[in-house]
């Protein structure tokens, strides 16, 4: 290991978040994975559960000890379902570890807001102010100076990333927000769920949690910030029969007359520089498949000049930009390396 390496523990490792992290991971040039972490599979071989890293992770499973992954990890990422890294941040920073945190547990700077939405208890308030809300265009300066990162959910990072710059130019009215969203079936997680099995989801298409996503707050709480006042929007989620993918089809009604070659102009100029947001030249529009199994979020715009209002079309790989990818672009930044480092892969295609 060089004086740059790091050592990367995964907590969650059998879930499909822990799990793309290691792929991602072993592309990394500068991290290694010294700990695999499930505490209701430990001493396991991780291939058992997943035989696509036979010979790649020959590895058995840790238990969820801190004094061992102390010893074992500079940095740990949390790839636990909500309501677990509440209780686990705090020792592993504590332990004097950097923690990037993939559940929803620090995003909501409002207890009350957390416990309405995600139906638990809120974490210590001191731990949720200092987490580091990393949507890693927007925030990734003070991303930079932190060593505990909540990272965004894959619905709101493809929401935001659309919609950020024209909120934050004042180009749409963020009240007139509708936010129609797909995701393919991982986003459910590896868990038994009805919803997931394949007889419910093959060639069926359906809306779930109306109204009452938990990535809705998420949304609102920065393009509240982005506004400098308080936006409610609508959002609806659909699931789609594919493995991976999210797109966010988006609406608002524009404060004065824009072109698409405005709009584009607008979002490469807010994004100049960073290298994961691609924006599409005016009349073309991205498709899932053109980012899978990449870091990449495409974007494209059409503005209806008979109603006054953008659509705005974004899309991401769920498990990457939208969960693991994103959490090691944080890494990457919070290290203060090149924020592309072990994430440059040429999307899957066809």
């Amino acid at each position: 290991m060089n004086a740059k390496s790091i050592r990367a523990a995964i907590v969650g490792s059998t879930g499909y978040g822990g799990v793309e992290l290691i792929r991602l991971l072993q592309s990394h040039p500068y991290v290694t994975v010294t700990s695999v972490i499930s505490s209701s599979s430990a001493g396991a071989p991780i291939a058992e559960g997943f035989p696509h890293l036979t010979e790649i992770r020959t590895d058995l499973l840790d238990g969820l000890d801190v004094e061992l992954i102390r010893g074992k990890a500079d940095v740990v990422f949390l790839a636990t379902p909500h309501g677990v890294s509440m209780k686990l941040a705090p020792q592993f920073l504590d332990a004097g570890l950097k923690v990037i945190d993939l559940s929803g547990d620090f995003r909501l700077k409002s207890g009350e807001v957390y416990q309405q939405w995600y139906k638990h208890e809120p974490a210590d308030p001191a731990l949720v102010e200092r987490a580091v809300y990393g949507l890693s265009e927007v925030y990734g300066d003070l991303v930079k100076q932190t060593d505990f990162v909540s990272n965004p959910g894959c619905f709101t990072t493809t929401s935001l990333l659309g919609l950020y710059p024209a909120v934050k130019a004042g180009w749409i009215d963020p009240n007139s927000i509708i936010i129609d969203a797909k995701s393919g079936v991982s986003g459910a997680g590896r868990g038994l769920n009805l919803s997931a099995h394949y007889s419910e989801i093959n060639e069926n298409f359906k809306a779930y949690k109306i109204n009452r996503h938990q990535h809705t707050p998420e949304i609102e709480q920065v393009l509240s910030e982005a506004a400098g006042r308080p936006v409610v929007t609508t959002f609806t989620t659909h699931l789609v029969p594919m493995t991976r993918g999210i797109m966010a089809t988006m609406y608002a009604t524009l404060t004065e007359k824009r072109s698409d070659a405005e709009l584009v102009e607008l979002y490469r100029q807010f994004y100049e520089g960073r290298k994961f947001v691609r924006v599409r030249p005016a009349g073309h529009w991205p498709a899932t498949k053109e980012v899978y199994g990449t870091n990449y979020c495409d974007i494209g715009f059409s503005v209806d000049e008979r109603t006054g209002r953008l659509t705005i079309v974004s899309v991401t790989d769920n498990l990457v930009k939208g969960a693991a990818g994103q959490a090691i672009q944080n890494l990457n930044l919070l290290m203060d390396w090149d924020e592309t480092l072990g994430l440059q892969f040429t999307p899957v295609y066809p």
